[in-house]
């Protein structure tokens, strides 16, 4: 690819595109409705996981990308390890009312932040949650024995 189109790449968009904003909001909206039906696995909640994770880390890139839902995103966070934590022990990954209108809230900020954010934008986001994870600075769900 010519520097030109690298470079235009970047700037497009990430709502725009099919597969990096219309699959990607259509598996995060899967994953969703998946706990709140109640037929959650593993694989729906690590993408509930990832998609609160690049939620903060967009806003950590560019301010205007969310910094105003900070809590909001970090109260999704928060209820998807709870949820987790509590799946893990029952069998079934399944929000109580609170965690339910958190997620419901984030999922919509994000939504919004993949509307607005650009290619570049999205690369560096999931940079720094690579970052946080392989250096350790993440919660995990399950605890080592």
């Amino acid at each position: 690819m010519d520097n030109l189109s690298w470079v235009s790449a970047g700037l497009r968009k990430v709502g725009n595109l099919p597969v990096a904003g219309v699959e990607l909001k259509l598996k995060n909206h899967e994953a969703l409705e998946a706990v709140l039906k109640g037929y959650a696995t593993r694989d729906h909640i690590d993408v509930l996981i990832a998609a609160f994770n690049v939620s903060e880390a967009l806003y950590h890139v560019n301010p205007t990308l969310g910094e105003d839902w900070a809590q909001e995103i970090k109260d999704a966070q928060d209820a998807i390890f709870t949820m987790s934590r509590r799946g893990l022990k029952l069998g079934s990954f399944v929000f109580n009312a609170i965690e339910m209108a958190a997620a419901k809230l984030a999922m919509s900020v994000h939504n919004q932040q993949l509307d607005d954010c650009t290619v570049r934008e999205m690369e560096q986001a999931i940079d720094y949650v690579s970052t946080r994870v392989r250096n350790k600075q993440v919660r995990a769900i399950v605890v080592p024995a």
